[in-house]
């Protein structure tokens, strides 16, 4: 070959090498490894080498060898020269960091047809969760429910469904969002149990919250009210007197209404009736123990056994007359008093507080005098005459 050819062929060998730049995007064969674990590359179409740090490399082994072999050809992105070319420099090059840019790319594409993405939590830091979305995504704790939750960690390990609510690739920055999904995901199944629940129905669910004027069940997915006069057969103060947050309870189905999204419940209607064989708990001539529960003109209730009051009429209270029940008993006073009668069917207790009570001693007033008549006999009962009485004065 002449003089001319091989210059002519170190012409075309020269024009053909491609630069080097910044932020280029090369094909690395694996040459080697350091003892650093660093992989060494010759980058095609350059007739130059280039350095992937173990850092910057897609593996998750600590053994790179066992993920990546001599002859494999990487895709790579160049990100700074390494020396002076005429110290020969070469490049460091990352393949984590060109699969992340793949990864914004798909991202943004979502982020403007307003798709969602899924995403495993992987660590739970101060003010929120930090997911794997093939870069670092942050869900701030405001955005993680449709509700306050206090304690995150629950959400550790979890794949969630996230909105994209800010993107910046340039300061791998990632803003998600778990709030609306929740919310979505909360009325479809609250509705699905809405449509679900008949009255009648005996499901199982759990005390969310206590009022004054009740205790709200979670029913998984929706709230029913029970009132409190709904709660326990005995009267109570107030639902949290009987009830916890968090305890799980049965409760009856009393009424569903779709539209005002209202579901009336019923603990006390799952319970063993008070009047439920009763005959078998009292009988006629027992003595019982109760509260006084109300007084009225006619009587005082008392409750003897929960939820079942007997009536101790006026007449039954006392012995010496009296105008109103309140004269001798108080509201919430424990009596003793005996059953007069039972009658199941009809939910009726008579009781009698004044038959366990000693009967006072009767004071006799003394007779006025007055002037003896005399008292007319029938002959037939006397067994003698008038007329045979004078008759033996005269023979005197």
């Amino acid at each position: 070959m002449s003089e001319s050819e091989n210059n002519k062929d170190l012409l075309e060998a020269l024009n053909s090498v491609k630069p080097v730049n910044v932020g280029d995007v090369v094909k690395g064969e694996v040459l080697a490894f350091d003892d650093s674990k660093q992989v060494i590359v010759g980058i095609e179409g350059t007739g130059v080498e280039g350095v992937v740090p173990a850092r910057e490399l897609s593996v998750k082994t600590d053994n790179v060898e066992d993920e990546i072999k001599v002859g494999d050809i990487l895709d790579l992105v160049v990100i700074s020269k390494i020396g002076s070319d005429k110290e020969g420099g070469s490049y460091l090059l990352s393949q984590r960091r060109l699969e992340a840019r793949k990864v914004w790319g798909e991202i943004e594409s979502k982020f403007e047809a307003g798709e969602k993405i899924v995403a495993p939590v992987t660590q739970v830091v101060k003010g929120g969760l930090v997911v794997d979305a093939g870069v670092r995504g942050f869900v701030p704790a405001s955005m993680v429910s449709d509700h306050f939750v206090e304690d995150l960690s629950q959400f550790k390990g979890q794949e969630l469904e996230l909105k994209i609510v800010e993107i910046e690739p340039s300061e791998n920055r990632l803003i998600l969002s778990h709030k609306e999904i929740a919310q979505a995901k909360r009325e479809e199944k609250r509705q699905a149990v809405l449509n679900s629940l008949v009255a009648g129905d005996v499901v199982e669910g759990k005390v969310a919250r206590l009022t004054n004027f009740g205790a709200f069940i979670d029913l998984g997915g929706v709230d029913g009210l029970v009132h409190v006069s709904e709660i326990s057969f005995e009267r109570i103060g107030k639902p949290a007197d009987v009830l916890q947050v968090g305890q799980d309870v049965k409760v009856k189905v009393l009424a569903v209404d779709p539209q005002e999204d209202r579901i009336s419940l019923s603990i006390k209607q799952t319970l063993p009736q008070p009047w439920d064989n009763i005959q078998e708990k009292v009988a006629e001539g027992d003595v019982v123990e109760g509260t006084v529960k109300r007084l009225t003109s006619f009587g005082a209730f008392v409750e003897v056994f929960p939820g079942v009051e007997g009536l101790v009429h006026i007449s039954q209270i006392s012995h010496k007359h009296i105008a109103t029940p309140n004269e001798v008993l108080t509201s919430g006073q424990i009596v003793k008093a005996k059953v007069l009668g039972v009658n199941a069917q009809e939910h009726r207790l008579a009781l009698s507080i004044k038959a366990l009570q000693e009967k006072p001693a009767v004071k006799k007033e003394e007779a006025p005098v007055q002037d003896e008549e005399p008292v007319e006999f029938p002959e037939e009962e006397k067994g003698f005459t008038l007329g045979d009485i004078v008759g033996e004065e005269l023979k005197d």
